[in-house]
């Protein structure tokens, strides 16, 4: 735990957007924007250089950050509880895809284990744009299939990914 708090704490405030440059930020929100278009899930992306003081001291994990984050940002709060949370932890290296509770009764979590480990592999090569592109476009397919685009698409959940 002391190894990872002082990982933490020497991690500098501009990590997040050094590794996510502006056209990267708008890209990203352009491929946010084109799959939800296409489905009716709503996509959030939180990238996360280091973590709050207060979550280190608790010890709290990767996953559990993004549970409160999803909670937090109110993806658990859409119509269709069909929010997805895609969470980017800098400082350890390690990506978490929450889905609320419509879409995880049609969607395995091994796609989004999968998905996890395929942008953990690229963001290590520092391919952070195209790693996080590619995965917002398999998300997209992947929701098409179970949540097909209707008449009534609202856009419920923003677009620009969020840098914290």
């Amino acid at each position: 735990m002391l190894k990872r708090l002082l990982k933490h704490l020497s991690a500098p405030g501009w990590w997040a957007r050094r590794a996510f440059r502006p056209d990267d930020l708008a890209a990203i929100a352009v491929a946010v924007k084109t799959a939800e278009a296409t489905q009716r899930g709503e996509i959030r992306i939180v990238i996360e250089g280091s973590l709050p003081l207060r979550s280190l001291l608790a010890g709290q994990s990767c996953r559990q950050r993004a549970a409160a984050l999803f909670a937090s940002l109110g993806v658990n709060k859409t119509r269709e509880a069909n929010g997805i949370l895609v969470y980017v932890q800098l400082v350890d290296r390690h990506v978490e895809i929450l889905a609320d509770r419509g879409i995880a009764s049609c969607v395995a979590e091994t796609e989004w284990v999968a998905l996890c480990r395929a942008m953990e592999t690229a963001f290590a090569a520092g391919n952070y744009r195209d790693g996080m592109v590619d995965a917002i476009e398999r998300i997209g397919r992947l929701l098409a299939t179970h949540f097909p685009a209707t008449a009534d698409n609202p856009d419920e959940l923003d677009d620009a990914p969020l840098l914290l």
